[in-house]
């Protein structure tokens, strides 16, 4: 019995249990001049039942079925069989791997004889694991379904429970979200408190040398292992917040100021969501745009205007295509900004005399200022943390220059390159990628905060 399979019993078994309150409720429900008022309608009696028959059993079966493979795992390796596996981690796992995939099914037949003389025993296991988690399940469905049919009488208050069990629910999912975000803040402190343990924190805050490329031996050459992270900071500030900036403030505001202050109600209709494809496009798209199109418009350009050390990789080429990724997120705030000024401000300043264009710059922009510059922070924030466009079009140099030509490299992408293939996580090179993230999540907190702070400060209250 799968897990799958109990999963749907159990919730069979709830919906029973809600069938049967229900129709109890509606033959308590007062007909008579002798039978009282129910508490709650008969819907929330079905509620109440198939959230208890439902809830505890499908808690047991989240636990269970991480579980269930170590407990499977457990009793092969202690087994006969097992303990005949080679001690090498590898060769053991892929064993394993191949009698699971015989035992369930997936394979007819092994290549390796310790796999299919293993094999049963697998299977064994994996039935008999399954049955008591799964019969488990179903107890806890029965009993909280028995438990709670036998309390349905008119005076039960149903829909408090059914709001109880909703309540709690809502809970768990908002202490998942917060328990997420803090073990990824964890995790990236432990292992970048180990990093700082063999690199100093200077040097990684303030150097201006990128080789992470550490020595193995003592007398291996190209290996200077430097951790200076500035080269790679000021290359995402220079991508993300300048080159790309550049391009998306001036064209995401003029775009909401046509849609809202000039666009005919059709035109507005298609040109904005025309507009917020943008946003769906995937990133690895828009890499290929860049390497394939952009790149070599840039460096055509450069070797044009007289430079003759123009990079086929260039950061003027990522960030202008990263600007038109995030004109939506600009465009989007702007518009829902300058949307919420309230049509007297406009009717007035129009009344004044004043055009339709200095209505917009001396009364509409300011108005909706607070939300332009949330917009834009949160648009930075989305930037910074940009990886495909890098990777694709501004290379992967470490170089702490300010020409828009030149091959330069971001954090992201340097994240990615340190964590590409098999890594030794107990060496500075590979923990220096967490070192890393954990700088770019706390700009990038810091750049939300920021937003959040700059919204509600001056945040305009409009009767």
């Amino acid at each position: 019995m799968s897990v799958l399979l109990a999963l749907l019993l159990v919730l069979a078994v709830a919906a029973a249990a809600a069938t049967l309150a229900r129709s109890r409720a509606s033959a308590l429900r007062g007909v008579g001049s002798g039978r009282s008022r129910l508490n709650s309608l008969p819907g929330y009696h079905a509620g109440f039942a198939f959230l208890w028959a439902a809830v505890p059993a499908l808690l047991f079966l989240a636990v269970w079925a991480p579980l269930l493979s170590k407990l499977v795992n457990q009793a092969v390796l202690s087994s006969p069989a097992g303990r005949q596996l080679p001690d090498f981690d590898l060769a053991r796992n892929n064993v394993l791997n191949e009698a699971y995939q015989l035992a369930t099914g997936q394979i007819a037949s092994a290549m390796s004889p310790q796999a299919a003389a293993i094999a049963p025993v697998y299977h064994e296991a994996l039935t008999r694991y399954a049955l008591i988690g799964c019969g488990f399940a179903l107890l806890l469905a029965l009993a909280g379904a028995g438990w709670a049919v036998t309390r349905i009488r008119p005076s039960l208050r149903a829909r408090a429970g059914v709001e109880k069990w909703l309540m709690g629910l809502l809970v768990a999912a908002s202490l998942i979200a917060i328990l997420t975000t803090l073990g990824i803040v964890l995790s990236l402190l432990f292992e970048s408190l180990r990093f700082f343990s063999k690199v100093s924190v200077t040097e990684f805050l303030f150097g201006t040398t990128w080789s992470p490329q550490t020595a193995i031996r003592a007398d291996q050459a190209g290996s200077s292992g430097a951790f200076g992270s500035i080269p790679l900071f000021w290359g995402t500030v220079f991508i993300g917040a300048v080159i790309a900036m550049i391009v998306a403030i001036p064209l995401g505001l003029m775009s909401a100021i046509y849609l809202t202050q000039y666009a005919a109600p059709k035109v507005r209709k298609v040109l904005k969501p025309v507009l917020e494809i943008l946003a769906g496009v995937p990133t690895v798209v828009y890499g290929y745009f860049a390497a394939l199109t952009v790149a070599p418009l840039v460096r055509d350009f450069g070797v044009m205007i007289g430079l003759s050390n123009a990079s086929s990789e260039s950061a003027l080429a990522a960030g202008l295509v990263m600007g038109i990724m995030i004109i939506p997120f600009v465009s989007s705030m702007a518009d829902d900004s300058i949307a919420a000024v309230p049509q007297a401000m406009r009717d007035g300043s129009l009344a004044m005399g004043a055009t339709r264009s200095e209505t917009i710059r001396k009364v509409i922009l300011p108005a909706a200022l607070p939300g332009v510059v949330g917009g834009v922070l949160l648009a930075v924030s989305r930037a910074i943390g940009e990886t495909m466009i890098v990777v694709m079009a501004a290379g992967l140099s470490a170089n702490l220059t300010a020409n828009p030509f030149s091959s330069v490299t971001t954090v992201t992408t340097q994240i990615v390159q340190l964590l590409t293939g098999d890594q030794e996580f107990d060496s500075a090179k590979t923990l220096a990628a967490f070192a890393l993230g954990l700088v770019l999540f706390i700009v990038t907190l810091l750049l939300n905060l920021i937003a959040l702070t700059v919204v509600r400060r001056y945040r305009e209250a409009y009767e």
